[in-house]
Order: C-alpha cells, then sequence, then structure tokens
C-alpha cells in the first residue's frame, strides 16, 4: 500500500530537520513525500534538495493560502492513502505509517485517525497538550468532536467523492472539510488508540487574539454549513479542549 504524505510548507527551514527524520524512520517503506512549496526564501528549497526523502516530488510555486497549497499537493499525490505532515509536525514513532497500512488493508474502512500532542516550540520534550480523540459516533458532531486534522489518513476516493479542501477558509478549512467528508462524504473512519503525531505550538489558529477570533468565526460557519448545530457546537468544541491540559508533562 502507497501512502502519500503531504507537506505543505512557506519558510520551514527552521523545523524541517525533525519533520524529516521522523518521515525517513518509517518502517513502511512505500511512501512519496509529496512537497508543495508555496515560494520559501529561508533555505528550505536548499534543505529539501540535499536532505529531502528518497522519495519526494517538491514542487515550489505561487498559492493563494494553506489549504490552496494542500489542495495542490493531493492533486500531484499517486498514492492509495493521503496524509498530510506539515514542517512543525513530526510522526511521533516509526510505526506511524505502517500502523495506518495495516487498518487500511481493511475494505470497509475509508480512513484512519490518531492522538495528538501538541509540544512546546523551544523544547520538544515539553508536552503541552494532549488530544486523546477517541472513538467517533455521528452524535459527536454536534458537540463540537472532530478528530485531530494532522493524524488524519483517508483513500484518495474520498477527495473524489466529497472534494478537497474549500480555499474561501483562512484557518478552519480542515474543519470545515472532515465535516463535509463525515457528513456529505459518508467516510467511515477507524481509530488508532496511539499518538500519531507531535505538532509544535503556535500555528496559525493561535497566532493571535485576531486570528482565534476570525477562527471561531470560521469554525461556526463550518458548523452552519455542514448542519451539525450550532453556537452551542462551537461553545463545546473550544471547551472540549480544556481537560486536554491536564495531562501535559515531558515525553
Amino acid at each position: 500500500m502507497k501512502i502519500s504524505v503531504v507537506t505543505a510548507v512557506m519558510n520551514g527551514r527552521a523545523t524541517l530537520p525533525q519533520m524529516l527524520d521522523s518521515l525517513k524512520a518509517q518502517t513502511h517503506r512505500q511512501v512519496e513525500h509529496v512537497v508543495q512549496d508555496g515560494g520559501s526564501t529561508d533555505g528550505t528549497l536548499d534543505y529539501l534538495q540535499t536532505h529531502g526523502h528518497g522519495a519526494m516530488a517538491l514542487l515550489s510555486v505561487p498559492d493563494t493560502g494553506i489549504y490552496d497549497a494542500i489542495n495542490q499537493g493531493i492533486t500531484r499525490a499517486s498514492g492509495d492513502v493521503i496524509g498530510l505532515l506539515h514542517a512543525d509536525d513530526q510522526l511521533a514513532s516509526d510505526d506511524v505509517l505502517a500502523r495506518v497500512a495495516q487498518a487500511m488493508q481493511a475494505p470497509e474502512i475509508d480512513g484512519v485517525y490518531g492522538d495528538l500532542q501538541y509540544i512546546a516550540r523551544d523544547d520538544e520534550t515539553r508536552v503541552i497538550r494532549h488530544w486523546k480523540a477517541g472513538d467517533f459516533a455521528p452524535a459527536q458532531l454536534r458537540r463540537g468532536w472532530m478528530p485531530p486534522h494532522p493524524t488524519l489518513y483517508l483513500r484518495r476516493e474520498v477527495f473524489a467523492r466529497a472534494g478537497l479542501y474549500d480555499t474561501s477558509y483562512r484557518i478552519s478549512g480542515d474543519y470545515d472539510g472532515m465535516l463535509r467528508f463525515l457528513t456529505k462524504g459518508q467516510v467511515r473512519l477507524a481509530y488508532l488508540p496511539h499518538v500519531m503525531v507531535r505538532m509544535r505550538m503556535g500555528g496559525v489558529s493561535n497566532r493571535s487574539f485576531a486570528h482565534m477570533i476570525r477562527k471561531s468565526r470560521e469554525d461556526y460557519r463550518a458548523i452552519r454549513r455542514h448542519q451539525v448545530g450550532g453556537i452551542g457546537t462551537l461553545v463545546a468544541k473550544n471547551l472540549s479542549k480544556l481537560p486536554q491540559f491536564s495531562g501535559r508533562g515531558q515525553v
């Protein structure tokens, strides 16, 4: 089973080594690394060309934002299964993709997801937030539940029938996409009860108060668009994050 790992990057040189090391260490060998660069000027391209994955498909072209870059990468991907891994992220262990491939052998499964850890930007051994996703049930969508997007791997057919990410969103295109996959797309997901990805804190959604407000507005737009609730769903979505901070510590 060939797995395409899509990386959308713009000036990610500082954290590329850790991401690439985690990808190169995977025991599952049928991997394609699709890198979609938006025109980096910080040495990202030089580093990728010198130290990139052996099965890397690199393209550097302008894009209109993160979701446009992701869509371009997905369109170029040739794997049976497609997931995302950005410059700030790391696969948590060397068997993550092997677990994905094993789970996806079941023909009734359209995709898999697992648990996610947020780590300190300046100390990757310090866990700030531990997101234990749990099993999915449709009723959970009204309570603001969603699978951790960085851990989501889907069959390529899902994008053909449910569409790519909506580029009119600047921050919450992943949430909108997942709601569409799980409602209109009728995607059948399997939960892998393991930490699959470790992500550095400080992403676009929590970069500033203004970004947090915009994210909430975009989240609410996605909730109403896919008819999974209202303002209560948005509140529940945000409140559900609080217990994830209680397990912070060292890895």
